[in-house]
């Protein structure tokens, strides 16, 4: 649960004066995970490298610090917060189109595809800042976060095993219909009631990448993880456009080289992260049961994704077409290239 006492209240953020424009300045950078997980790693190297390259200090505020997801988006938008890390998923009610990272099974879950994906791809960096700029928001980059696996109390393999299951979700549309399309019975929760709602069998599953089932210790109330290979996740990250357009063309360009190392640090973070975060839950929970679905076993869940697509185009009409016909081509660029 968020502690109250670390809470900072929007009025005292907006009571702190900044250095004229010309001069050094403190920015504000909020994401949605802690100092020592993936987020918090790439935001450490963006203050690093903006630091040791200008004048001006970044502080940096984790998951909890200043609210939920939603909150810090709010204090993104109002300028509150000069940068804010966000998935997707939860930009979904503001940006529809976003929810393509949520239809299972069109990212790949290899880290060097998925990587140069992100770095080249026409949708992500120049069709997604148009729809971003239209809520306030200067998209800095996009980055993957890993493959999202399943915890659950129970075993299954199959779509009809999961039939009654409730697996809590973000309060996305599609990711809500995935799982339902999956079988399962999806339970939009906020992410700080999600370990007492598992340990009280309020649900009895979540989705979300390995390193975050570690970190936040889900493995301690659910006994098996499945991965069906439909998702990686994603996460945004953005500037208040206010804030952004009034940088000079060197502090622009400072922001931009820093958002460029941090990729780079973050991408290589990455590497084995999975498998390592996998061996951390096993000694500390030997019992905790890990499966990966056979392409076979995957193929009924493939089957299901098709309508959750569907569903996508009928949520985001001729501009969600768009953005999905060039995800489509950039990642066929993206799987053929990568290994020249």
């Amino acid at each position: 649960m968020i502690d109250p006492t670390r809470l900072i209240s929007s009025a005292a953020l907006l009571s702190v004066t900044f250095a004229g424009a010309a001069g050094a300045e403190t920015w504000r950078y909020a994401f949605e995970e802690a100092i020592d997980e993936v987020q918090g790693v790439f935001a450490q190297k963006f203050k690093e490298e903006v630091e040791a390259n200008s004048d001006h200090t970044i502080e940096l505020y984790p998951y909890g610090t200043l609210g939920e997801s939603a909150d810090i988006m709010e204090q993104a938008q109002s300028g509150i917060l000069q940068f804010v890390d966000q998935s997707p998923g939860f930009t979904g009610s503001l940006i529809p189109e976003a929810q393509v990272f949520f239809v299972p099974y069109l990212l790949p879950q290899d880290t060097e595809t998925l990587a140069t994906f992100f770095e080249n791809s026409e949708a992500i960096n120049e069709m997604f800042p148009e729809l971003y700029a239209e809520q306030g928001l200067e998209l800095l980059t996009m980055f993957p976060e890993g493959e999202v696996a399943i915890s659950t109390k129970e075993p299954f393999t199959t779509p009809e095993e999961l039939s009654n299951v409730k697996v809590r979700t973000m309060t996305n549309p599609l990711l809500v219909e995935s799982y339902r399309a999956f079988g399962a019975t999806p339970t939009p929760l906020p992410w700080g009631e999600v370990y007492g709602a598992l340990q009280t069998d309020i649900i009895q599953g979540q989705e979300n990448p390995m390193f975050y089932i570690e970190s936040t210790k889900m493995y301690e109330v659910t006994d098996y993880v499945t991965m069906i290979g439909h998702n990686n996740f994603t996460t945004a990250v953005m500037a208040n456009q206010q804030f952004y357009e009034g940088l000079s063309d060197e502090d622009q360009q400072v922001v931009e080289n820093a958002i460029d190392a941090a990729f780079d640090t973050i991408i290589d973070y990455q590497k084995g992260l999975h498998e390592e975060s996998i061996e951390k839950i096993k000694a500390d929970k030997p019992s905790m049961t890990f499966t990966t679905l056979s392409e076979e076993e995957r193929a009924p869940f493939r089957e299901a994704a098709q309508e959750v697509e569907q569903q996508f185009l009928e949520m985001t009409g001729d501009s969600g077409q768009e953005i999905l016909d060039q995800m489509k081509q950039d990642l066929e660029e993206a799987q053929g290239g990568t290994s020249g």
